[in-house]
């Protein structure tokens, strides 16, 4: 009886000593909603980078980790914020996320910054997150759309579209970006035939269009989600002989959209978050090796978030969350040896010894002063069925 209780001792220790070696890392994306076909690649994108840090045995003397993954919905903050202190409440010591920017700035305010958890989100956009008090909580690997509607603009200018007519759906991320979009387009000298917004969830949106095609212009910027209003707007327009040319965001890119209008999307084009650099072929390598999806949106930008996480939790030799988010900083910027996809243990070991290091990423990451990527971005344009890539900008 004895060796039975002493044996059973020392299992409880071991486990005991396994659970309290885990660390809870959330992950918060609108695994459902307007945008649930990018998400779980971008899950799954983070998860690898956790992964890689937990197999590394590097971090902080062979702790692992432990994801935990919440729907954000991408667009009812409600339930975002009860998803978000779901996480907390169990005990994470980061979030991964949120994804959508009205979403995001939610959860930040309400739910992380008050409990000084840190977020990084990698697809946020709006302009509007810049400037959240945030009290040195909130990070984002994707670039404010203050940037990203100017580069969509110059495209639209370098594709020669001569007026355009503009929807976008009806929250901060539309919102914001149309407005950045259409003062830039002005700019170049473009008309701006109508600025309308759509609201997602509509089986038909055949009204909107109709209001479009009445101020008429040479393509539609449609500003809004693949899976959702944007997606209608487009049908709808298919459908009427409205439009037949679309300027898509980033929140439209991805091949649940070429599937279903296939050649239809083929004098369409885009832009969203990317880089063509030296981190990215190596990303796509990781990833293929670990059997996730690279090349959808915001992928790159969920393995780099996740990735800061860990390292600024070895620069602090601490999974303390106020330690997380004093460090995150530090491995993002130079100076300090550079860090790529694939080399997670390497940095990890640098820091545990003292050393600085630049975490460059799959995106080349580096944080303005506010804590958000200055970020490149990829002029999109549908080939071969599929999104394809003309050039980084």
């Amino acid at each position: 009886m004895r060796k039975l209780f002493t044996a059973a001792f020392i299992f409880v220790s071991i486990f005991g000593t396994k659970v309290m070696a885990d660390i809870k890392m959330g992950i918060i994306l609108g695994f459902t909603g307007p945008i649930e076909s990018l998400t779980p690649a971008m899950a799954a994108s983070a998860e690898l980078a956790f992964k890689e840090a937990s197999d590394s045995g590097s971090l902080l003397g062979g702790k692992k980790i432990e994801p935990v993954r919440a729907d954000s919905t991408c667009v009812d903050s409600a339930a975002a914020t009860a998803a978000a202190e779901g996480l907390i409440s169990g005990g994470v010591a980061a979030i991964m996320g949120a994804d959508c920017s009205g979403v995001t700035g939610a959860i930040a305010t309400n739910v992380a910054v008050p409990n000084g958890v840190v977020m990084i989100s990698p697809s946020a956009t709006s302009p509007g997150l810049t400037t959240l008090d945030d009290k040195g909580y909130f990070f984002r690997t994707a670039p404010s759309d203050a940037r990203g509607g100017q580069i969509l603009a110059d495209i639209t200018k370098d594709r020669k579209v001569k007026s355009v007519a503009i929807t976008y759906t009806n929250n901060d991320y539309g919102k914001g970006l149309a407005d950045v979009y259409k003062a830039a387009v002005e700019a170049h000298g473009i008309k701006v035939t109508t600025v309308t917004a759509h609201e997602d969830g509509k089986a038909d949106y055949s009204s909107e269009v109709a209001t479009l095609a009445s101020a008429g212009g040479d393509a539609v910027a449609v500003i809004g989600y693949l899976d959702q209003g944007g997606k209608g707007i487009i049908q709808a327009s298919l459908d009427s002989g409205a439009f037949d040319r679309f300027i898509l965001s980033d929140g439209m890119i991805g091949q649940s959209l070429v599937d279903a209008f296939g050649k239809d999307l083929s004098k369409s084009f885009g832009s969203l978050p990317g880089s063509t650099g030296k981190g990215a072929g190596i990303f796509a390598e990781v990833a293929k090796a670990g059997g996730v999806e690279a090349s959808g949106p915001y992928t790159g930008e969920s393995y780099d978030a996740a990735a800061l996480i860990v390292l600024a939790m070895q620069a602090g030799n601490s999974a303390d969350r106020a330690s997380i988010a004093k460090n995150v900083m530090d491995v993002a910027n130079a100076p300090g040896t550079k860090i790529y996809p694939g080399e997670l243990k390497k940095g990890l070991d640098l820091l545990a010894k003292g050393k600085k290091i630049n975490y460059e990423g799959a995106t080349g990451v580096t944080f303005t002063s506010v804590g958000e990527a200055e970020g490149s971005f990829l002029e999109q344009e549908v080939k071969g069925g599929k999104f394809k890539t003309k050039k980084q900008r």
